[in-house]
């Protein structure tokens, strides 16, 4: 299907790995221009070259920058002024004890996960009001609608997300400008994958055969029963940008594998 997003500049924080790698991956599909965005200069010279050499018509650039870091985020904002999508993806997290969490722990996922999004955001939406052209969506998780009690600062942040996607929103009446949040679930990234193999070491065993053990023992409450892959996650955000998902306005839309167990 053609998603109608040729020749459109999109922004995915975050895409050397995982969710934001996949999310850059289908957009790239769609022919979207895509900034691929790290901390590091060289992983995303590598991300780059790993995604030509498996997809050469893709159209990339390095938009290497730590976005938490002000004078980094004002530099890359000279080097691509204008952009028709932002993906905010990065964020950290980690499972901790609430008790072992200290005001700097908190403040840094504060600037991380949310503050250097809203900055991004800032800058890119005005210009999208202007042209009357724009998709600006957050990565969330359902964390921010059903916090487990393990990640209490990369819940607190996400659920700030959720209302920070809704306030943008108010800003696009009467455009073609959307502002919407995606949730995934527990996903398959290289991390999780890392430990899913370290958890299980025989080597009798598939992953496949791992990953429902795991699931049966640690995530009993997953409709689906295995993790959710980018891939799929990458695919939604590509139809969220689209001219098809025009309608969705300030929405959390739910990609989380059944793990929500509430109606909204």
């Amino acid at each position: 299907m053609d998603m109608g997003l040729n020749h459109k500049t999109a922004l995915v924080t975050g895409s050397t790995k995982g969710i934001g790698k996949a999310i850059a991956i289908e957009l790239a599909k769609e022919g979207v221009h895509v900034l691929i965005n790290g901390r590091n200069n060289e992983e995303v010279e590598r991300t780059i070259d790993e995604m030509k050499a498996n997809f050469p018509e893709f159209s990339l650039q390095n938009a290497a920058a730590d976005i938490v870091d002000k004078k980094q985020r004002e530099a890359l904002f000279q080097q691509y002024p204008a952009i028709d999508i932002l993906i905010n993806n990065m964020g950290v997290y980690e499972i901790m004890q609430y008790e072992d969490i200290d005001d700097e722990m908190w403040e840094t996922y504060f600037r991380t996960n949310v503050l250097a999004a809203n900055s991004l955001s800032k800058f890119y939406l005005p210009q999208m009001l202007k042209t009357n052209y724009g998709r600006l969506i957050f990565i969330a998780s359902e964390e921010a609608m059903m916090p487990s009690g393990l990640m209490p600062a990369y819940a607190m942040t996400k659920s700030m997300l959720l209302s920070l996607s809704k306030s943008l929103s108010k800003l696009t009446i009467g455009t073609e400008v959307t502002v919407n949040t995606i949730l995934p679930g527990p996903t398959l990234s290289e991390n999780v994958r890392q430990i899913i193999e370290g958890m299980y070491p025989n080597e009798n065993m598939t992953f496949s055969e791992k990953e429902k053990a795991f699931m049966t023992t640690n995530l009993p409450q997953s409709e689906i029963q295995r993790f959710i892959r980018p891939m799929e996650i990458g695919r939604l955000v590509a139809f969220v940008c689209s001219p098809y998902a025009s309608a969705f306005k300030g929405a959390p839309i739910r990609m989380d594998g059944g793990m929500v167990p509430t109606i909204f």
